[in-house]
């Protein structure tokens, strides 16, 4: 089972984040409202991958997920990048931070995650999911 630790600073979007996945499969191992929580639980718990959200209040995800990667030990950890906004509103900084992709929350889903976990196996970045499956 693929394990998932979800950073936002949004309580609300944080149960409905870990009821969904975990209904679809993927076990969230934890969450984390802030950086701090994010890397202490990240270092504790080595999820398979790490969903960031890009604002985080007062903090930077982008600047999380550098620091996910570059404090990650001898595997890091791979990010997805996760935003209410739209992909293009990041373009550029998505393509320039170490995530191996974004997801718009409106997507998050399992099966969004391991397709996005798919194309970093196959060595490429692909592209946003800003759509539902199904859609």
């Amino acid at each position: 089972m693929l394990r998932c630790l979800v950073v936002d600073d949004n309580p609300f979007f944080l149960r409905v984040a870990r009821c969904l996945l975990e209904h679809q499969g993927v076990a969230v191992v934890g969450v984390a409202f802030d950086s701090t929580e994010a890397l202490r639980l990240a270092g504790q718990l080595r999820p398979d991958v790490v969903l960031v959200d890009i604002d985080l209040g007062g903090e930077c995800g982008l600047v999380l997920a550098s620091l996910l990667q570059s404090g990650a030990g001898p595997a890091p950890l791979p990010v997805i990048l996760i935003s209410s906004h739209a992909e293009e509103d990041y373009t550029d900084l998505i393509e320039a931070s170490p995530a191996v992709g974004f997801l718009s929350k409106t997507a998050l889903s399992g099966d969004a995650i391991r397709t996005v976990l798919a194309g970093t196996r196959d060595h490429r970045r692909p592209g946003p999911v800003s759509e539902p499956p199904g859609r």
